[in-house]
């Protein structure tokens, strides 16, 4: 009885040998082994009937099933998934592809906010009464105008969120969007930096505290980034990556039961985005 109890307590943190076969019918318990051995991935706890693994160890697991579903050999398979261990199946946030979010608008801190909108620091209603505020505006308008994702445009922009900031340094959607130049050149000191700016002077920016999430879920940084997240999706409900990285990070955490809900948000928010699979699998 006390094993039986045991297992069923580390089942609701972690995924049991049993439960990861029933996930990935291809998968035997000798797959298992030799993953262990190739140190791609390793149990985080052991009970006298079963062996348990982390949400990380399953993306791993994941692709060696996908692997051997189109008939790759074994061998080749693990010599693959050692070269790729820190590639895109880590959910490492630069690799997946995903773009940090971005402030599309200025409006007026007494305008309703949108998602891809943050307020206008200092802003008093007329905006853009103030000829500084007008200026400011207006280079923050034409960096995100060349703000495109294009790496020649990337300075161009840059330069010109700097100069909006010389005249508004409290210009928050500036701020973060110059944050987002520095995260994409992995200069994640600086980013972060700009995003507690960002967050502390404007605590309703959901940008801000999305994209500073990403940068403690890069670093490892999870409890950190879990606070952020949970911030983010306060903030707007409606973002779908924000749900699925909350999921993730919950999944790594161990939180496994608090992750399900945003799994299935997730799905219905982003019915055909990118981890849509990886969303129904783990809703389940």
């Amino acid at each position: 009885m006390a094993s039986t109890t045991t297992d069923d307590a580390l089942r609701r943190q972690f995924y049991g040998a049993r439960d990861i076969r029933g996930l990935y019918p291809r998968i035997t318990e000798n797959h298992l082994r030799y993953l262990e051995k190739w140190g791609l991935i390793r149990p985080a706890a052991y009970t006298a009937t079963e062996r348990f693994y982390s949400f990380a160890d399953l993306t791993t697991i994941k692709q060696l099933s996908s692997e051997l579903e189109r008939d790759v050999p074994l061998k080749t398979a693990l010599r693959a998934l050692a070269a790729e261990r820190q590639g895109q199946l880590q959910l490492d946030f630069h690799a997946s592809g995903s773009a940090p979010a971005k402030v599309v608008e200025l409006t007026s801190r007494a305008s309703t906010r949108t998602p891809g909108r943050a307020s206008l620091s200092n802003a008093t209603a007329p905006p853009y009464m103030d000829p500084q505020a007008t200026l400011a505006a207006k280079y923050f308008v034409e960096g995100s105008r060349m703000d495109d994702g294009d790496e020649q445009h990337m300075a161009r922009a840059a330069s010109a969120y700097r100069k909006a900031l010389v005249i508004d340094p409290n210009l928050v959607p500036a701020i973060v969007n110059l944050a987002n130049i520095h995260y994409a050149h992995d200069e994640l000191i600086e980013a972060q930096a700009l995003y507690e700016r960002a967050a502390s002077l404007d605590p309703e920016c959901f940008e801000a505290h999305f994209n500073l999430g990403n940068i403690h879920h890069d670093l490892g940084r999870y409890e950190d980034a879990l606070i952020c997240y949970r911030e983010a999706v306060a903030l707007n409900p409606d973002y779908a990556d924000a749900h699925f990285y909350l999921a993730v990070t919950l999944e790594k955490t161990g939180h496994s039961p608090e992750a399900k809900p945003h799994w299935k948000t997730y799905q219905a928010l982003a019915p055909e985005g990118e981890w849509i699979e990886l969303a129904r699998e783990f809703s389940d």
